[in-house]
This record gives C-alpha cells, structure tokens and sequence, in this order.
C-alpha cells in the first residue's frame, strides 16, 4: 500500500498531515510514504528530513495523487485533486461535509472511500487521532493571547520593585479549551 500527501492550499492552510516522525511510524508498519517536493518546507521541514526517514518525493502533486492507495490531506481536495486521485482510493482528512457536499459527491462517484476525522469518536481509544480536542487547544490558546493584546494592560499580578501591578480580572466566554489556557 502506497500512502501519499501533498501540500495544502499554503493560502488558508500551514498544517501538514504527516510530519518526518509520523511518516517514519507509517513506513515501519511496512507501507511505502511518498510526498510533494518540498512538503513542509513553510515549517522548516526540508526532504532531507523525510528521505532520512525512508519517505519517497515525488516532483509534483499529481505524481503522488496518480500513486497513492490512500491519501492523507488536512483539508478536503479541491476539484482539480479530485479529478487525479484514482478511483478506489482511501482519503483521510477534515472532510468538513457541511462545507464540502459537491467535492464529497465527485469523490464518492469515482469511488473514494472518504475518512472525514472530525466525525471520529472522541473516545479514549481514539484521542490520538482526535484533531477536535487538538485544534481547539491550539485556537483557545491562541484567543486568549490575542483578547490579552486587545486587553492592552497587565493581564497577571507583577510585583517589583517599583510596586504591584494586580492581576486584571478576565471573563472567558465560552465552553471547551479556550478556558483552560487563562
């Protein structure tokens, strides 16, 4: 079995769906990895690092899209992805079926069996593969650091030399992780 994926749309999306280490778990289950040329190169993470770990490049997108038994993507591809992913093929990612209907359809007619991970129970067998929990962690986080630069004064007590700066009191609105990150 060929697993393969390509960069995302760089526009909406850093992500990537294998990183080096990933990959490396996957090829030693003994299942051949193959990616784009420069995969993750917007994160830092060159070929080298891939090929290091046994992962296969391919020149372009449609070169792996043509190869692959399954397909690891964030995002849900877009028509031009569609029309060269081979029928029969697996597709593993954030399907978003809501937003996606059109795609979905294209890719269920040429039969692609479709893994859309946010519908993935969230149990604890499955947390590992829980990109709900996940990316909601990484956007409370990031909403609290960006309402404290809005907030523009001390969020927490300082004391110094000079004196002390009490602790500003912050409401959070809403349920989930954001909570968590105050």
């Amino acid at each position: 079995m060929i697993i393969g994926s390509i960069k995302e749309n760089l526009a909406s999306e850093k992500r990537v769906s294998l990183t080096p280490e990933s990959a490396k778990n996957i090829i030693n289950l003994g299942l051949k990895v193959i990616i784009e040329k420069n995969y993750a190169e917007h994160l830092g993470l060159k070929d080298d690092e891939y090929k290091k770990n046994g992962v296969e490049i391919k020149k372009d997108a449609s070169e792996v899209l043509s190869s692959s038994n399954l397909i690891l993507k964030v995002n849900c591809p877009n028509n031009e992805e569609i029309n060269l992913i081979k029928d029969n093929t697996i597709i593993i990612g954030i399907m978003n079926p809501n937003k996606n209907k059109d795609k979905l359809k294209s890719l269920i007619q040429k039969k692609i069996k479709i893994f859309s991970l946010e519908y993935l129970p969230r149990i604890t067998r499955a947390q590992s593969m829980d990109v709900l929990s996940s990316q909601s962690n990484l956007a409370g986080y990031r909403s609290v650091i960006e309402s404290i630069y809005e907030f523009e004064k001390a969020i927490p007590m300082m004391m110094t030399a000079a004196g002390t700066v009490p602790a500003a009191k912050v409401l959070v609105i809403g349920a989930g992780v954001a909570g968590l990150q105050v």
